[in-house]
């Protein structure tokens, strides 16, 4: 555990400490596109912060090659080699539609370049586990394609759901330390050393979102972009394979007694399909729920609009940063209640806990404008913005601040452009950058 706690450090002050520098030169670069009409932030952003996050994994992995437990990981496997190329080809396409805006098609195209470079170094799916029969071994084209399916969904449910600060950065954390506690267990419990690589993914993968989140939390002040989404979405996706695929279901006989009870087990965890749509849950949610809207309203799948559940969540009423704790929420219950059922399968309590936290859940995502009202005899206790008085003049001040923005926007100094509060969008531009270029062909 130390081995790999050392790991997850230092990817994550590598990622940490190169993000910083990798802000600037991606504004130097200009790497920092104009609002979109879909964008929620105000202000334009640099991108680019995969870069940071690439390099935090390959530091990872540097380490981890030179520790003397994880060592045996790379003399053992050729599965941290397969991930390395596979996400050095994902990574770079990133970067390109980061600064360039590429294709979707293009982009589809490199995710399943980056797919086949990982399968054919062995990072790919050799049987399936099914409950009731056991383990189904599969031919050479039909792992292919079982492999490249896995890592398309899982990239693209993690690139779909970023779109609000610290929000697939944080899910895709959550989504790793469920991921690697389950395989931890499978590995040092039970002595399966197949599952060594995916625990070592898991961990560095947590060391990249958590270096990297500091600098995304509301307000960000740099965007992890493509390169950063379609990267964690694949270690994610290499981890899910190379447990599931890899590990031989015979091996769990140790501790099941049959094959087809060990099997048996680890639903819903341990089946290929499952296991990254219970992890990520609500970014594979959202993907489906984006495909249908589109499709049904004749748009391309790939056309990108403000129907997503963050997206809804601000609509109804719900503040940047509770959006994004909401769905934090949902992802750890879906994570670490399927983790918990893996390992007692058999107690109703998990699943009475479960269902009870789903409820609390629902009440605060049904009640958007909940402000929370402090007892007058610990007002004394309690910061000035939580007392009676305090909460009922915050609408007020709103009221007469939104007021005083859309006088000031309205009536403009002569010859003057304003920019009040940040840019704001309007048909793709911003309303500074229409006034300045309205006063410069005045002039001219």
């Amino acid at each position: 555990m130390r081995e790999y706690l050392l790991t997850l450090c230092v990817t994550a002050a590598v990622t940490y400490l190169l993000t910083g520098p990798v802000r600037k030169f991606a504004i130097v670069a200009g790497a920092m596109p104009e609002i979109r009409a879909r964008d929620v932030h105000r202000e334009p952003t640099p991108r680019l912060g995969g870069i940071a996050m690439f390099f935090g994994l390959c530091a990872g992995l540097l380490v981890a090659d030179h520790l003397e437990n994880l060592n045996e990981v790379f003399e053992n496997s050729n599965e941290p080699r397969a991930l390395l190329s596979g996400a050095a080809v994902i990574w770079l396409i990133g970067v390109l539609d980061d600064k360039f805006e590429i294709d979707a098609l293009i982009k589809l195209g490199g995710q399943m370049i980056a797919a086949g470079v990982m399968v054919m170094q062995g990072l790919t799916i050799l049987w399936l586990p099914v409950p009731g029969v056991g383990s189904v071994s599969l031919s050479d084209q039909q792992g292919t394609l079982l492999t490249v399916a896995l890592v398309l969904i899982t990239i693209n449910a993690v690139n779909f759901v970023d779109g609000l600060d610290g929000l697939a950065a944080g899910m895709v954390c959550i989504a790793a330390t469920a991921f690697f506690l389950y395989a931890y267990r499978i590995w040092f419990s039970y002595g399966i050393e197949s599952a060594a690589p995916a625990t070592l993914f898991a961990a560095i993968l947590m060391g990249m979102c958590l270096g990297f989140l500091p600098h995304n939390m509301h307000p960000a002040r740099i965007f992890m972009g493509d390169s950063g989404s379609m990267l964690i979405g694949l270690v994610l996706a290499a981890g899910a394979i190379s447990i599931t695929g890899q590990v031989d279901p015979d091996a769990m006989n140790l501790f099941a007694g049959s094959e087809r009870s060990a099997v048996h087990q680890t639903v819903p965890v341990y089946i290929p399909l499952l296991l990254p749509l219970t992890i990520i849950a609500v970014p594979a949610a959202d993907l489906i729920l984006a495909i249908v809207r589109r499709t049904w309203r004749g748009q391309s799948p790939f056309a990108a609009d403000r129907g997503h559940l963050h997206h809804r969540l601000l609509e109804i009423g719900h503040s940047h940063s509770r959006a994004v704790l909401i769905m934090y929420f949902w992802s750890a219950l879906i994570a670490f209640g399927a983790l918990a059922y893996s390992v007692h399968s058999a107690s109703m309590w998990i699943v009475l806990v479960v269902v009870a936290l789903s409820f609390v859940g629902l009440v605060l995502l049904l009640l958007p404008r909940f402000t929370p009202r402090t007892p007058r005899w610990m007002e004394a206790f309690v910061p000035p913005r939580y007392r009676r008085g305090a909460l009922a003049a915050e609408p007020a001040e709103e009221a007469d601040s939104e007021a005083e923005g859309v006088t000031q926007a309205a009536e403009p100094a002569p010859g003057t452009a304003v920019r009040a509060g940040g840019s704001t969008a309007i048909g793709g531009r911003s309303r500074f950058t229409e006034d300045s270029s309205a006063a410069d062909h005045s002039r001219v």
